[in-house]
């Protein structure tokens, strides 16, 4: 009798972890997700685990229940992110007039929270943003090189060569690079 193989789909696993933080998200259990949608635990749980492919019927009640098309989900899972960005990969976008120049060294994916920035302000450079993209985005500021004033919550933190600002953005933040050289720093940002 020959043993079965392990021939778990990838996408299925990548849906199956997405499923599962979606919940977590939410803070239900698997039994507050199975009286709301319909279907039982077990399935639920075998579906997150990827010990199931899920169907059509399920992803549907699923995506209901957690207010979303099945494109918008299954956009989320399609593709692997890849593992290396290569520096001549990276895109870089520069805004002559303030003088900041932005690589993104990791750039976002549909399936990963997180991304990694290179920033660059010329000296005397100042950009203010009114708001962030996304309410409560968690950013870590860590000046490589310079000196960066940094606005946010209505505090002033003055950072220098190894100082790491940690926030939560909730409105809005300004960035200025007292001088007298370029300030470059990482910018790692998270989506809540």
């Amino acid at each position: 009798m020959k043993q079965a193989e392990n021939c778990t789909d990838p996408v299925d696993v990548r849906l199956g972890t997405r499923l599962a933080a979606l919940r977590a998200e939410r803070g239900w259990s698997l039994g507050e997700l199975a009286e709301r949608s319909g279907v039982s635990k077990s399935t639920l749980s075998r579906a997150e685990r990827a010990e199931i492919s899920p169907t059509a019927a399920l992803l549907n009640r699923l995506c209901g229940v957690y207010g979303q098309t099945m494109s918008r989900l299954l956009s989320e899972v399609e593709s692997e992110p890849a593992g290396l960005v290569r520096a001549a990969e990276q895109p870089v976008w520069q805004d002559r007039a303030s003088g900041f120049v932005r690589r993104s060294v990791s750039p976002p994916h549909p399936g990963l929270r997180g991304e990694l920035v290179e920033g660059r302000l010329a000296a005397g450079a100042d950009i203010s943003y009114d708001r962030p993209p996304v309410p409560g985005l968690e950013q870590h500021i860590w000046v490589l090189e310079g000196a960066l004033d940094v606005s946010a919550q209505d505090t002033e933190h003055h950072l220098e060569v190894g100082d790491c600002l940690r926030l939560r953005v909730w409105g809005p933040t300004r960035f200025r690079c007292p001088g007298p050289d370029e300030v470059r720093y990482v910018l790692a940002v998270v989506l809540p």
